[in-house]
């Protein structure tokens, strides 16, 4: 590789670690329940990048970044399982924390409230919902991203926010 494809290819890494850094943690930390591991991840996810072949992801770059991000953070998530458990009286110094935080305004409250519906909604429904809302893909990507196919995205998507609008009361 000469020097020119060099700078350039460090030029196109960089732009994407700038464009993708934060949704890709948040993804992760949504999988994985840490933020440490998620940034982790995140950092692994574009390591992987560098040894890609820029030609191959055109078109699809999206797609590898987040399913390269989310079978990462499903190992991680597994191997924290088999490695540790918590005990009682850290997850509800956890709880407490959390909840110390999450009220500090009245739209954080309302935005908690969703989560804890979201979180409520089966494995396939929140990971659409938070790769739709919270990443801001199209169908097509999650589609690629979670090996389903588009009007499956679609259906769980609707069905999901279907659910919500229940839970939560509002009415169309």
């Amino acid at each position: 590789m000469s020097e020119i494809d060099s700078g350039e290819r460090e030029r196109w890494v960089g732009e994407v670690v700038e464009r993708y850094e934060g949704p890709l943690v948040r993804y992760a930390a949504q999988i994985t329940g840490d933020l440490e591991r998620a940034r982790d991840v995140a950092q692994d996810t574009f390591l992987r990048l560098c040894n890609q072949d820029r030609e191959q992801l055109d078109g699809h770059l999206v797609e590898w970044l987040y399913t390269v991000c989310r079978n990462r953070a499903l190992d991680v998530r597994r191997k924290e399982q088999r490695m540790k458990t918590m005990t009682a009286e850290q997850a509800a110094t956890q709880e407490s924390h959390d909840a110390g935080q999450a009220t500090l305004t009245e739209q954080q409250d309302t935005t908690d409230r969703v989560l804890q519906f979201v979180d409520k909604l089966s494995d396939n429904q929140r990971e659409v919902v938070r790769l739709k809302f919270q990443s801001g893909l199209s169908y097509k990507e999650i589609a690629a991203i979670t090996e389903l196919s588009v009007s499956n995205v679609g259906y769980l998507i609707h069905a999901a926010i279907k659910k919500l609008r229940v839970e939560l009361g509002v009415t169309t």
